[in-house]
């Protein structure tokens, strides 16, 4: 089962203020570890989850374009905050405010990655959802789905530079 088999019900599942979703992949994105509070939000089982993409519960209105910038930035050996949207497995979305590192081996190479997600602030989501609505549209204006990806990066970087600031910084100041 995938997020491209699974229907937005566009009904929003939440978690507690003190509950931190976390889960660790391998270099390639797939699933090493996922906790409890994981488990219960997505409302997959651990046996559905390890082994497969991170990416199976992405939600389809989620910009391509922001997953562009956080693996460009973790893969860099930085870290990254990031709002995001997730799919659970009964087509309920869920929003975070994703934290992801990388997580280094003894030589220093990049072994992994850790997550660590905290439900957000509804006035921030409520500034980042019309940056995301106008991302994805020119996602799918576009002739194919690289070419979407790369012109909303480029229109998210534009963003970015008229803010004068990183990412992180955008995402936190919000």
């Amino acid at each position: 089962m995938s997020s491209r088999t699974i229907q937005p019900s566009g009904k929003e599942r939440t978690f507690a203020e003190d509950e931190i979703i976390v889960s660790k992949t391998d270099t390639k994105g797939r699933l090493t570890y996922v906790n409890d509070v994981f488990l219960s939000v997505s409302g997959f089982t651990e046996a559905e989850l390890i082994g497969q993409p991170h990416s199976m519960i992405r939600h389809p209105e989620m910009p391509r374009c922001v997953f562009k910038l956080l693996w460009d930035t973790i893969a860099s050996g930085k870290e990254l905050f990031a709002y995001v949207v997730n799919l659970a497995k009964t087509g309920e979305h869920y929003w975070v405010l994703a934290h992801v590192t990388p997580d280094f081996g003894p030589d220093g190479q990049i072994v992994g990655y850790h997550s660590n997600r905290r439900v957000p602030r509804r006035d921030a989501l409520a500034k980042v959802q019309p940056l995301y609505q106008s991302l994805l549209k020119i996602e799918e204006a576009a002739a194919d789905r690289k070419q979407g990806m790369e012109a909303a990066f480029a229109a998210l970087v534009d963003q970015l530079k008229r803010e004068g600031k990183p990412y992180a910084e955008f995402v936190l100041g919000l």
